[in-house]
């Protein structure tokens, strides 16, 4: 199926009068959906209710990086830009609370030993 609009690409831009860079542009086209043809398939991907559409991504992009990181004066290193990023992830997908519960228990555990715990020796 990419073969075919590849190949309608390059009929239609030979039928055309178009300038070098119109068929620059429509060539560029024609050889991205030739080279990655193989990793399209638009049809099973719509078939199963996959997002193709770049507008879907960019606008979950948006929503979970642009809104909260592209703030005026915010610096963020790697590793906080990312845990606030899990987290609005998490939040977006509905699962925050049972998260918060997981994160506050796995907490406790690595903070307060237990009673067995106690009895290890240290090695080091």
């Amino acid at each position: 199926m990419v073969v075919q609009v590849a190949d309608a690409i390059e009929a239609q831009a030979d039928q055309a009068r178009l300038t070098a860079d119109q068929r620059r542009s429509a060539d560029r086209c024609a050889n991205y959906l030739y080279t990655y043809a193989e990793f399209k398939h638009y049809d099973r991907n719509l078939s199963s209710g996959w997002p193709i559409a770049s507008g879907v991504i960019e606008g979950g992009c948006r929503h979970l990086i642009a809104d909260r990181l592209d703030v005026t004066r915010s610096r963020w290193g790697q590793d906080g830009a990312e845990a606030v990023l899990k987290l609005r992830a998490v939040n977006a997908n509905g699962h925050l609370e049972a998260y918060w519960r997981y994160h506050v228990a796995r907490e406790h555990k690595r903070l307060y030993l237990t009673h067995e715990q106690r009895r290890y020796a240290l090695t080091a």
